[in-house]
């Protein structure tokens, strides 16, 4: 098959290495956003699809708006490709684009459509504090991630996974079953699935508020909210920002979900303290916080100006002490 392969950031490497080294594939191009410019320097950053495409010698496209692009339209065009496959590309393919293939524009989203349509499933579906997600393939059309499904893959969500984590294994997930439906599309062996509309949920892109954590929500939606976000989520300390990168909620609710030495921890809260304080310093493991509800062990922070620390080093060496306060 030849494919032309749509993608930016690391979810979709995995993808696109499948098909460079599946024998049945041939990548004839990447359409990629084009580099940006970060750090110090403002030097300009390819995306880590680009990198991988140009390792391997195939050619790269990076038009700022692609449907609007003429020359990459006619690029496209003349690719005479079988499928378009896209993977967390981050534009809008117009109808003249998706019409262009034999078989069609094929998405690998990261989500269980109808749920979780958009531009961020991976990091809503932990902030709802979801069990399980997965990924769809599907043929692309005119919607935002409505078109009709085609194979579907399941993945449990575990307590202390992040959006990190969680997302790398369902880049993988994604890269399998895209050459499943390849090859399924090729034999014509599969039937597309229309979404239920009705059923539909939207993940929409995460904004700089959402960031902000309230010590009066329960220990358990703070701690979704921080992984689903990580590492961006923000409190102050002292003055300063601080960034939460892992927690734990604390308490028997989650005893089976917790490693041993965390699920050891019972404590008891006294009811002097109110949501944000620290109810006690646990030596070689760090603080937990008060919330609205129950206890909120802090694993990772980042002091503004400092390295990352764990919630052990943060405590030590800041000589926290029971009753400081946390978001003050």
């Amino acid at each position: 098959m030849r494919l032309v392969f749509f993608g930016t950031p690391q979810f979709a490497v995995p993808t696109l290495q499948a098909l460079i080294h599946h024998p049945d594939c041939e990548v004839v191009a990447v359409v990629t956003q084009p580099d940006k410019r970060r750090g110090r320097g403002n030097q300009l950053d390819p995306s880590p699809v680009k990198q991988i495409a140009v390792a391997a010698g195939i050619e790269v496209w990076q038009p700022a708006r692609v449907k609007r692009d003429e020359a990459t339209l006619a690029q496209l065009r003349n690719a005479q490709a079988d499928a378009f496959v896209v993977v967390a590309y981050g534009q809008i393919l117009s109808q003249e684009i998706l019409d262009m293939p034999r078989l069609g524009c094929i998405n690998g989203h990261g989500s269980l459509l109808p749920e979780y349509r958009g531009a961020a499933p991976i990091q809503w579906c932990l902030h709802d504090g979801a069990i399980e997600t997965g990924i769809t393939t599907m043929l692309m059309d005119a919607g935002m991630d409505t078109g009709a499904m085609l194979l579907k893959r399941s993945r449990p969500i575990h307590l202390l996974d992040n959006a990190w984590t969680l997302a790398a294994g369902l880049a993988d997930d994604t890269a399998t079953l895209m050459i499943e439906t390849l090859h399924g599309l090729d034999r014509g062996d599969l039937t597309p699935e229309p979404q239920d509309n009705d059923r539909a949920t939207y993940a929409a892109l995460i904004q700089k508020d959402d960031y902000q954590l309230d010590w009066t929500q329960s220990a358990i939606t703070i701690h979704n909210k921080i992984r689903g976000f990580y590492p961006n989520c923000m409190t102050t300390f002292r003055g300063q920002p601080l960034k939460i990168k892992a927690t734990a909620p604390i308490g028997q609710l989650w005893h089976e979900q917790l490693p041993a030495e965390l699920a050891a921890i019972t404590p008891d809260l006294p009811s002097i303290f109110t949501p944000g304080q620290i109810a006690m310093v646990i030596k070689n493991i760090g603080p937990i916080v008060v919330t609205g509800d129950g206890g909120l062990l802090l694993r990772e922070v980042r002091l503004a100006g400092k390295k990352a620390a764990s919630g052990w080093d943060f405590a030590n060496g800041m000589r926290l002490e029971v009753g400081d306060a946390i978001g003050d």
